[in-house]
């Protein structure tokens, strides 16, 4: 009987500079091949693994794009911290390929796998026994006297600031086609709910649930009496101009990992993303269990007698 059943790809994406994502990619590749399933590879990611795709049943496919590496695959896991999954973000953002993170790093937010869950995890894949989750992303572009210079996107945030240390940057900060202030300041940060616990946190922005969709705005080092973090709608455009009269250029950075130099005049747009981060999640714990977990907050003494009432438990 000929099978026809159809051929099941993931794109595995490593942070192969680490000796332990090397070795657990290794064994994802093993895993996932064993289970029959295709393992895609970046070229030069296989040949840092010391991998021979003759080597495996099925054969690992080899790519040397990153811009269709994702194509046909059902998930790409990516193993590595939140920069890696930021990265496989960029790979994925045209084919809406799910990411699956396992976490190499320190606080590892985005990811939803540890480096010792690789038997539960390869299980998951193999039984699809996971759910989809769309995170809303930012639509980012900047204008040069008018022009239209620059389309790029964001998952956790785009940031303006000063591109040197000594000077300051002048900006004019508005919503919705109004003005709202202006400030001497280090930069003012863009952020979504995904990212509102990296740049956005460390800047003094609020912690926002990733189920509520807005996006955060925080000024860096303001020199202003009206200077606070702010809270739009995932509706509003946000609008960032670099006066024309500041000393020095700025610079746009993307999730820490795109650039673009902005002299003064530029204009800077930010707006909800048409196209979300889809990420793969294993776990049903609320974001409250993962901010406790992630950031060790205490909470000995909680007794949760309230919150039962409020559902109308028995205490």
């Amino acid at each position: 009987m000929t099978d026809h059943s159809p051929v099941r790809r993931v794109l595995v994406l490593a942070h192969t500079g680490r000796e332990e994502a090397r070795d657990v990619a290794r064994a994802f590749c093993k895993g996932l091949t064993g289970e029959g399933i295709v393992v895609r590879l970046l070229a030069d990611e296989a040949a840092d693994l010391g991998l021979e795709p003759i080597d495996y049943d099925p054969c690992i496919e080899l790519t040397e794009s990153e811009t269709d590496a994702s194509r046909d695959c059902e998930i790409t896991l990516v193993i590595g911290g939140d920069g890696s999954i930021l990265r496989a973000a960029e790979v994925t953002h045209e084919s809406l390929t799910p990411v699956l993170g396992v976490n190499l790093g320190h606080v590892g937010f985005l990811a939803e796998a540890e480096q010792d869950d690789v038997e539960s995890t390869l299980a998951a894949i193999v039984a699809r026994d996971y759910t989809l989750e769309d995170r809303m992303t930012l639509d980012v572009r900047v204008y040069r006297d008018g022009e239209l210079v620059t389309s790029t996107f964001a998952v956790n945030e785009a940031s303006v600031e000063k591109a040197a240390r000594q000077r300051m940057l002048e900006v004019v900060l508005g919503i919705d086609g109004r003005p709202l202030s202006r400030w001497g300041c280090d930069g003012v940060v863009c952020a979504t709910p995904t990212g509102s616990t990296a740049y956005n946190f460390s800047a003094g922005g609020p912690v926002v649930w990733p189920s509520v969709e807005a996006m955060c705005i925080v000024p860096l080092s303001a020199h202003a009496l009206f200077a606070r973090p702010l809270v739009v709608a995932p509706t509003s455009v946000v609008a960032i101009e670099v006066l024309a009269r500041t000393e020095g250029a700025g610079v746009l950075w993307c999730d820490g990992r795109r650039t673009v130099d902005l002299p003064p005049g530029a204009r800077i747009e930010v707006r909800r993303g048409t196209q979300p981060v889809r990420l793969v999640r294993l776990h049903e714990a609320p974001f409250t269990d993962r901010l406790v977990a992630k950031f060790g907050l205490p909470v000995e003494g909680w007794r949760g007698t309230a919150e039962r009432r409020f559902r109308g438990e028995e205490a």
